[in-house]
């Protein structure tokens, strides 16, 4: 176990080793410079330290994985807060109000098996049919470096949200399986108004 988590240290600490002079540009099969495409900052630039992406093909893959992931982390952590402070009015399944049904972690026992259908479907049409695709209905006509800017930022911004829903769910499980363990009784902790 210790060997384990050695090597796991070591390879996390070569990730973030400081790279090389000269080697700003990636080096891929089709000498590529993928540093350009938005997402890449300094101080790190672009960052695969595996070498995943060989061409432009694959990192364009890749990088429209890591888009979509970030769009849901990001209505993930909106999903997980807003049913801190506020709750709809309607019922989620007949009989089960959606004021009933407990936040984070613990929701997972209360939605019935016809709720989980129902999103396993939903998620699957979403993913299939590509419905949170890129859409040139309401897309604003911004010049290339703007564009550019406003490109990274939703790169950063959904690898951001990605690490929050991650946490949400630690934090919230952590709690589940001791409670009160921060001796805090909400959530959000730094806005004491919303639960007024």
């Amino acid at each position: 176990m210790k060997i384990a988590v050695f090597a796991s240290l070591l390879a996390s600490a070569a990730a973030f080793a400081p790279a090389q002079q000269g080697a700003t540009k990636s080096s891929t099969a089709l000498n590529v410079d993928l540093s350009e495409k938005p997402g890449a900052l300094l101080p790190i630039g672009y960052f695969d330290p595996y070498r995943l992406a060989t061409d432009e093909a694959t990192f364009d893959k890749y990088r429209v994985n890591e888009i979509k992931h970030g769009r849901v982390a990001m209505l993930a952590v909106v999903g997980y807060v807003v049913p801190e402070f506020y709750r709809f009015g309607f019922d989620i399944a007949p009989g089960l109000p959606c004021s009933e049904v407990p936040n984070g972690v613990a929701a997972l026992e209360a939605i019935p098996s016809l709720g989980w259908a129902q999103i396993f479907f939903a998620v699957g049409a979403v993913d299939y049919y590509g419905f949170l695709g890129n859409f040139e209905i309401g897309k604003p006509d911004f010049p290339p470096e703007v564009q550019k800017k406003r490109e990274t930022q939703e790169v950063q911004n959904g690898r951001l949200a990605m690490l929050a829903i991650l946490e949400l769910l630690r934090h919230d499980s952590q709690n589940l399986v001791s409670p009160g363990f921060g001796g805090l009784d909400n959530l959000i902790t730094g806005l004491p108004f919303l639960y007024n």
